[in-house]
């Protein structure tokens, strides 16, 4: 891929990872240079990328990035092997909820086993050419999401969503604003009310950014405006994405969700995730077991480096909380829509094959 014009999440050029430091938007636009693993692990980390899918396709350019490292470092054999399975640990543990992270991580490392005869180079090659098909197959995946979703929005619509699950959290297009995103091109009249998403503003610095550029017509609101909103009839969807499903049909998403799926409930409004099925783990039972980050006290005392808490003042801030299956209209995959999940439905998502 060469530089692209336009904004994009993430870009590969000259064996470098070029990743858009959304920490900067919407008032720069600059790319983060990744030539070594651990850039790759401190961007996650440091959330210049974020979003469960973004994060999963930046994950497996870094170890791209780390077999290139390893070759250069003259490593071969186990001592390849051993290195990036080192890589592979710390980026496993940069960000714990999203599970589209470990989902590309063991897909690379499935190719690593597979191929367990192959050369250095062969390796470096063979994890580049693994890590663009993640990326392809991202890209796809949001476009079927949004087709599917489409479909659930009347010919008019006021649409809140929450946190931002765009082309920004993705490897473009976006899981609920792919969805929008598809509606909006069929010509349908929306408006979208986005939330500001504190701590860390991603609705009004992120989605805000996307809903601008589309040319979609949006309000900001804050977070607490929501249920006003809603008491007010000025709400017909809501649409957010996910970080995690558990086998149940329970969401991990940005800390907020849950809140706004009690409102929606309560005012007889649809509540819709959107999420491809590498964000769905059947291995856990129920969100329950859904490990929710916590991060630092700075993100919530700061804004853009300015206090807006005294020093003294104790903070508590996980990143995400869980909306329980209850709760959820349905969730909108690349192979379908699930109304009312549950683990058997699901399930049957992963039985389903591509046309």
């Amino acid at each position: 891929m060469d530089k692209p014009e336009e904004v994009k999440t993430l870009y590969w050029q000259n064996n470098r990872l070029f990743l858009l430091d959304q920490r900067l938007l919407p008032e720069e636009v600059k790319y983060r240079v990744c030539e070594t693993c651990p850039e790759v692990v401190s961007a996650i980390c440091e959330m210049s990328v974020r979003g469960a899918p973004a994060i999963g396709i930046a994950a497996a350019y870094g170890m791209a990035i780390a077999a290139l490292e390893g070759e250069e470092k003259g490593l071969s054999g186990k001592l390849l092997r051993s290195f990036l399975s080192d890589c592979s640990n710390s980026l496993f543990q940069s960000r714990p909820t999203a599970v589209n992270l470990s989902w590309a991580l063991e897909r690379i490392n499935q190719w690593l086993e597979i191929n367990s005869g192959a050369s250095p180079e062969e390796i470096s090659n063979g994890l580049k050419q693994e890590a663009d098909k993640i990326f392809a197959e991202d890209l796809e995946n949001n476009r079927q999401i949004g087709s599917y979703g489409s479909e659930l929005i009347s010919r008019e619509a006021s649409i809140l969503t929450h946190c931002n699950a765009g082309a920004l959290a993705t490897g473009g297009y976006g899981t609920a604003l792919g969805v929008i995103r598809a509606a909006f091109d069929q010509g349908k009249k929306l408006h979208v009310f986005v939330d500001e998403t504190r701590p860390l503003l991603q609705g009004s610095r992120l989605t805000a950014f996307e809903m601008c550029q589309e040319k979609i017509p949006a309000t900001l609101v804050t977070d607490n405006c929501a249920g006003y909103l809603m008491g007010e009839g000025k709400i017909d969807l809501v649409i957010v994405g996910a970080d995690r499903i558990a086998g149940n049909g329970d969401a991990a998403n940005k800390i907020g969700t849950y809140s706004l799926a009690v409102l929606a409930s309560y005012h007889e409004i649809p509540f819709y995730i959107a999420a491809p099925l590498s964000t769905i783990d059947l291995s856990i039972s129920s969100g329950k077991d859904i490990i929710i980050e916590e991060r630092e006290r700075v993100e919530v005392t700061q804004i853009n480096n300015h206090v807006v808490a005294p020093e003294q003042i104790n903070v508590f801030n996980p990143a995400f909380d869980v909306t329980p299956a209850a709760l959820i209209t349905a969730i909108i995959t690349e192979k379908g829509i699930v109304h009312q999940p549950n683990r058997e439905k699901l399930k049957q998502l992963f039985t389903i094959r591509k046309d």
